[in-house]
């Protein structure tokens, strides 16, 4: 009787928190790199994943809150991409979650979304990221940081805001430098890190090639748009009662303010080069990402 070849099963490169901005886009780029049969995504809610389901991509429901259903979200073997989550207060536990389940399941990577910089970062939003950093090193796991820098949708999305106003606003000064990329490209940078081999128990620093001023960023826009857009500072309790006025939850107002501090003192405007290498090739500029925001706007 013939031996019959041992047939090696391949990996499932699992997505959570697939059906938001980040996860998407890593869900596009695995597709670019993997067939779909080899993709599962993580969702709270199964009628919001359609996308992923149309392509043949299994749809796996749980919710970070929930660590029951989360312990049939991750299979022995899984590379898993944990997408960090928004919810301030309460992602420290919902991280804690998923690392439990991931390693109850035996799965063979945990990459993670974290902030550029890691432990030297040192504003709220950085806080979490070092307690699940910490969390994910001594839960022994095979693990990959992701420290993403800031993404220039942050401040493109506001472009609508900054037109109308007739200026970009802001509580950090001027010259302040930050070097961001295109949520897209942090996407693709997570998806090679998970079908890549070599990844895990590595951190990568991820920002943009070239750092940025808000002043240039202001004086971009007016070049784009053919109009004088400047960029305008106001004191920190000034800027919180602006964004007050946006909408923004007051629990989060002095969130916005330490960040902009943090841009003061250069936490943001690391230019290592670790996306540019993951992705090979250069990160999205800053006159690209604000054409394709103004084109968007445009065909609205």
């Amino acid at each position: 009787m013939p031996v019959l070849a041992e047939t090696l099963e391949m990996p499932v490169y699992v997505v959570t928190a697939a059906t938001g901005q980040l996860g998407q886009l890593v869900v596009r780029h695995l597709l670019h790199r993997v067939d779909a049969d080899q993709i599962a995504v993580v969702v709270r809610n199964a009628s919001r994943a359609t996308h992923p389901a149309e392509h043949g991509i299994e749809v796996r429901v749980a919710d970070y809150d929930d660590p029951a259903s989360l312990a049939g979200a991750f299979g022995a073997g899984d590379r898993v991409l944990l997408i960090s989550g928004n919810q301030f207060g309460a992602r420290l536990t919902q991280h804690a979650n998923v690392i439990a389940a991931a390693k109850s399941s035996g799965i063979a990577q945990l990459a993670y979304t974290s902030i550029l910089g890691g432990p030297s970062a040192n504003f709220p939003v950085a806080d979490d990221h070092h307690v699940t950093e910490q969390a994910l090193l001594e839960s022994g796991l095979p693990f990959t940081l992701l420290r993403n820098g800031w993404y220039t949708e942050n401040y493109t999305s506001q472009l609508t805001a900054a037109l109308h106003h007739g200026a970009v606003v802001g509580a950090a000064a001027p010259a302040s430098r930050l070097a961001t990329a295109a949520r897209a490209d942090y996407a693709e940078a997570a998806a090679v890190v998970l079908v890549g081999a070599g990844h895990e128990n590595n951190v990568y620093e991820l920002s943009g090639d070239t750092a940025w001023s808000l002043e240039e960023y202001a004086a971009e826009i007016s070049r784009q748009t053919a109009s004088t857009v400047p960029y305008r500072q106001l004191p920190p309790a000034d800027y919180e009662d602006f964004l007050a006025g946006l909408g923004l939850p007051t629990p989060m107002l002095s969130v916005f303010t330490a960040t902009e501090a943090a841009i003061d003192r250069g936490e943001l405007a690391d230019t290592g080069g670790d996306l540019r290498r993951l992705i090979g090739r250069p990160t999205t500029t800053l006159a690209e990402s604000i054409a394709a925001e103004l084109a968007e706007l445009t065909s609205r």
